[in-house]
């Protein structure tokens, strides 16, 4: 009678150690993903897009897979091996500039050879570059927070741990920009920062931080940063030129960003995607058009080729309105919630750090991506978590909510 009462508790235990606020915005933003993929391919009317979604259903089968599988493992048996995917990640970067497929003049996708996909290595080092800081800040070596471990043997000083954390960060980030990806390398500084944030760096090693940044910005940029006047001797004209910004950003990303402050400067070309988006989430009213009716992407103002991934937030606003919106930030809230609860709940600096990290790429995605709809963010292009078509990065998130599982399930030592 003693053992299979044993053997129940266990279950229950198993059972109610998941977080289940976690698994239920995820089943939100997973199902809304795929209705308004579902959605667009049919607009969009040709064969190949009608298919997205199962492409889609397909990427989030194998994305749960690893969810699985990395929320059954207890998290700190992944800690040493973890590290090493940041090098493989590395490599992968790299083998893009060698054998990488090009698309719209960017290099950023290896093709698998015999099967049709496409993989993004870049999407998968955010993952890596959460692993490899959340590592280093919370060895006893490297920790930069000695009250948060009872260690007194020799360590590194702050100033080691800092350059090699910014080492770490900065070896993509030339790498990913070269490809160019702005968008996905514009990720990895804000992951890095949280996570030195939240490690504990002192107030005065912050300020010189700080202050060495903006030293070699200026040295790089100088007064060229600021807009020169600029007069056609032919016609009288005047014209602003930004000279100060042209070593750091290719000539399509600087006119996305000299639009973004004048969104008038060219509807036709790089202000279009802009404007059409404006429209469409303005168009959405309390309720919106409904779905599969949405104007502006069904008469292909918003051009269909990106309205799956990069504008997927103007869609659903233009089809479901305010209230759809809020469904949707609401799911996200209670995703945020989640994580920030494993972060303050569990007994490990690991879990602590990797928390913080997720939650920050998720931020970013998510801010940039709804911004690039209503006018607050330049056009880049990043996905919208769980809800954007496409599957390196709907990889990366299930992932890193797999290890997040892992974290909740095991938080305290005690258990």
């Amino acid at each position: 009678m003693l053992q299979p009462q044993s053997g129940g508790s266990k279950l229950v235990k198993f059972f109610t150690s998941f977080d289940y606020i976690q698994i239920a915005a995820m089943a939100v933003l997973l199902a809304v993903g795929v209705i308004f993929i579902y959605s667009t391919g049919v607009q969009i009317g040709t064969p190949a897009s009608e298919g997205y979604y199962l492409r889609q259903l397909q990427w989030i089968t194998i994305g749960l897979c690893f969810y699985v599988s990395l929320a059954l493992v207890d998290f700190r048996k992944l800690m040493i091996p973890s590290v090493l995917f940041y090098p493989v990640c590395i490599v992968l970067l790299i083998a893009v500039f060698l054998v990488g497929t090009k698309v719209w003049g960017a290099q950023r996708w290896l093709s698998i050879p015999g099967i049709n996909i496409r993989l993004q290595p870049s999407e998968f080092t955010k993952l890596a570059l959460i692993f490899v800081l959340a590592g280093l800040f919370s060895s006893r070596m490297f920790t930069i927070a000695p009250e948060e471990m009872a260690f007194r043997g020799k360590r590194a000083s702050q100033w080691i741990t800092i350059l090699i954390a910014a080492g770490l960060i900065g070896l993509p980030f030339l790498l990913i920009m070269k490809e160019p990806d702005l968008g996905s390398a514009l990720v990895l500084p804000p992951i890095g920062a949280a996570i030195v944030f939240i490690a504990g760096i002192r107030r005065k090693f912050l300020a010189w931080i700080l202050t060495l940044l903006l030293a070699v910005f200026l040295l790089l940029a100088g007064n060229e940063f600021w807009p020169h006047r600029e007069v056609n001797r032919n016609t009288g004209a005047v014209t602003l030129t930004y000279p100060g910004i042209r070593p750091f950003l290719r000539p399509y990303q600087r006119e996305r960003l000299l639009t973004f402050f004048d969104p008038e400067r060219d509807l036709h070309r790089f202000g279009y995607n802009r404007h059409q988006a404006l429209l469409a989430v303005g168009s959405g009213g309390l309720t919106g058009k409904g779905i599969g009716k949405g104007t502006q992407n069904l008469l292909g103002f918003l051009p269909q080729s990106v309205s799956n991934n990069d504008f997927i937030f103007a869609v659903i606003a233009e089809e479901t309105g305010f209230f759809g919106c809020m469904v949707l930030f609401g799911a996200y809230i209670m995703l945020f919630y989640s994580i920030l609860r494993t972060a303050l709940t569990t007994d490990s600096c690991y879990g602590r750090y990797f928390a913080v990290g997720v939650a920050t790429m998720l931020f970013v995605h998510i801010f940039i991506n709804t911004g690039m709809s209503i006018g607050v963010t330049p056009v880049t292009g990043l996905s919208l978590p769980l809800v954007s078509y496409g599957g390196s990065f709907m990889i990366t998130v299930l992932a890193a909510l797999g290890v997040m599982q892992s974290i909740y399930r095991f938080r305290s030592t005690e258990e």
